[in-house]
């Protein structure tokens, strides 16, 4: 009886706390306040691991580049120990990476449809929140290949050397800037031939070499009516003759000026510098300042027309892989002239294919080739062959972009703009795209984009 009783009383008080509002939004609170607690803190967990992530996918990048110089000499045991060694001193889990553990690394050789080096790793992410359902740990992994005998890249460097370039450091800061992106182009190359290298300083003209003065692709009409010798009556207005050495331009030559006998200089005393490609008074209807179009001495327009340029920068190099040559090239940049971006533009890509004054090596069937053009400037078209207005100028170089881009070659643009330049519409156009566009304002910030388009470029061999 008594027990009958105790469970009457036990039944009543279970029946009122089912009824208690109160005590139901606490304990469905406290139920629910669980999942809502992993949810957010999922969200910072898998953050964490996705910033690991990303580490550690630059750390096996970089690691894959260089073991690949070692690859197909290596034994498998030294492949591995050196992925290892090396992949730990690029990844350190204890700086920043959220407490990674376990972290593995394998790689292997393969010479199976070109020679390859794979490497693959993971590491465990330990986590704060998502702990509370059971979960410690995130596992993350990530894989990288380099290919070669199968990839090759070839560069050209389109530099301003124009005398604004002088101006905050910028000379200073681009010669560095391109050294050390040529010492990363030199590190990703395996062998001799994977990476080629043009160099072309650009002012109003661009210097060809003075050496070529014998190549049948220069156009010599305007060159040898503007440096020569007036003699006779009445020569060059000045009574007796007179010695003329100016640049050629659209204004009215030197010879046209000579009432007397007109002699040309002998062209072994040029300096090297040529002009735009096509007629002496306008571009021609053909356009070839703004092709690649070979040059025919039965077109003149073709040719490239010399000029004796007081400011002619150093001389352009054409596609190599001597990297002590390149940094000579570059250490010899001096800032003098005015500004003509699209001539630079037009023999960097004319050195990428060959033809002028380059000769580019030819490409085999068996590789892929990824061809770009960098170009760097501080200022605004100023001067060319037939125009000094800036949008005519412009116009032309817009066609050239477009020409670029459309035959596959990447392009970059820098955009120097330490005296408040805005940004240049034009050079944004130019770029392949919006990634390839840098618009900077110091000196400085041209080292760094450098490194960045150099990093890019030498990930063109990693397939992630």
């Amino acid at each position: 009886m008594v027990s009958n009783e105790r469970a009457r009383l036990v039944l009543r008080k279970t029946r009122r706390f089912a009824r208690a509002q109160d005590g139901n939004v606490a304990v469905i609170f406290a139920l629910a306040v669980i999942p809502l607690i992993a949810f957010v803190g999922a969200a910072i967990d898998y953050s964490r691991a996705s910033a690991t992530r990303t580490v550690l996918q630059e750390s096996l990048d970089a690691t894959a580049l260089m073991l690949s110089k070692e690859a197909s000499s290596a034994t498998s045991a030294q492949l591995q120990a050196d992925a290892q060694n090396d992949f730990l001193a690029q990844f350190k889990p204890e700086e920043a990476k959220y407490g990674a553990t376990n972290v593995t690394v394998t790689a292997n050789f393969s010479s199976s449809g070109g020679t390859s080096v794979v490497l693959n790793a993971s590491a465990d992410v330990p986590t704060t929140f998502l702990s509370i359902i059971g979960y410690n740990k995130i596992t993350v992994g990530s894989s990288s290949t380099v290919r070669w005998g199968t990839a090759r890249l070839r560069v050209a460097l389109v530099l301003d050397n124009t005398g604004s370039m002088s101006q905050s450091g910028k000379i200073t800061a681009l010669k560095s800037a391109t050294k050390n992106l040529l010492t990363q182009l030199q590190n990703a190359a395996t062998s001799n031939g994977d990476v080629y290298v043009s160099i072309i300083p650009f002012v109003k003209d661009v210097n060809v070499d003075s050496a070529n003065s014998g190549a049948s692709w220069i156009d010599w009409t305007d060159w040898d009516a503007n440096n020569g010798t007036c003699s006779g009556a009445g020569g060059g207005g000045g009574g007796g003759g007179g010695s003329y050495g100016s640049s050629s331009g659209s204004m009215k030559s030197a010879q046209s000026k000579c009432s007397g006998t007109w002699k040309s200089k002998n062209h072994n005393t040029w300096n090297g510098c040529v002009q735009d490609r096509g007629d002496e008074a306008q571009p021609d209807p053909a356009n070839y300042d703004t092709t690649v179009d070979q040059p025919n001495t039965s077109i003149t327009a073709t040719l490239y027309s010399a000029e004796q340029y007081s400011s002619c920068p150093q001389a352009a190099m054409g596609l190599s892989y001597d990297w002590n040559a390149m940094t000579t090239e570059v250490n010899k940049m001096s800032p003098a002239g005015n500004t003509n971006q699209a001539i630079g533009l037009q023999l960097g890509w004319m050195s990428l294919v060959g033809g002028g004054p380059f000769t580019a090596p030819a490409m085999d069937s068996g590789y892929t080739y990824n061809q770009i053009i960098i170009l760097l400037t501080d200022g605004l078209n100023t001067q060319d062959r037939w125009y000094s207005k800036q949008s005519d100028i412009d116009a032309r170089q817009t066609m050239t972009c477009d020409n670029i881009k459309a035959s596959g070659v990447i392009l970059y643009t820098v955009q120097v703009s330490t005296d408040g330049t805005a940004i240049s519409p034009l050079l944004q156009q130019c770029a392949s795209d919006s990634s390839k566009f840098f618009y900077l304002t110091s000196a400085s910030e041209i080292v760094t984009t450098f490194d960045q388009i150099g990093t890019n470029l030498s990930r063109l061999y990693v397939a992630k």
